[in-house]
């Protein structure tokens, strides 16, 4: 059991939505700082949003940890605070956008005990910020990846898993 709290705060970002896009993280934990962000070519803002997450706790190197999750998506928070997650893995994410990554999220949160936290966006919240512009600077990068699930079934991806 991890016994130092991590604080992580996430960010997502896209130009034309769907259009280029990209994530960034703020991990701390006691006296570890680390910032990450990858971009992708196409993608939506929601992917890059729930994305920042998955990546996030992936990057955890040991089981069971106690971590706080700060982001300005409702639609991340809400999913996950409201239990709509719950409803979705009942209906067998039937008319569900980002199955894809939702099962990615269900799988590496059950490995720790997550909370989230919403906060308002560019509302001068210092790791928010952080994340904002992580984000937004992938998005512009030269090197994007390919987010394949939504390149390959786009708008329908939904009916998809």
């Amino acid at each position: 059991m991890s016994g130092i709290p991590i604080t992580i705060y996430t960010d997502g970002a896209a130009k034309g939505n769907p259009g280029p896009g990209g994530y960034g993280i703020v991990l701390m934990s006691g006296p570890h700082y680390k910032e990450l962000s990858q971009g992708f070519r196409l993608t939506t803002n929601n992917r890059m949003e729930l994305l920042s997450v998955c990546v996030a706790l992936e990057m955890l190197k040991t089981e069971n940890c106690s971590v706080l999750i700060y982001s300005d998506s409702r639609y991340v928070v809400d999913a996950i605070e409201k239990d709509w997650i719950g409803g979705w893995v009942k209906r067998n994410w039937k008319n569900v956008k980002n199955p894809d990554l939702w099962s990615r999220y269900l799988r590496i949160a059950s490995k720790h005990r997550v909370k989230f936290q919403w906060i308002r966006g560019h509302n001068g919240n210092k790791y928010n910020e952080v994340c904002d512009a992580l984000a937004v600077a992938a998005s512009n990068g030269k090197d994007l990846l390919v987010d394949d699930w939504y390149e390959k079934y786009g708008r329908d991806q939904q009916t998809l898993i």
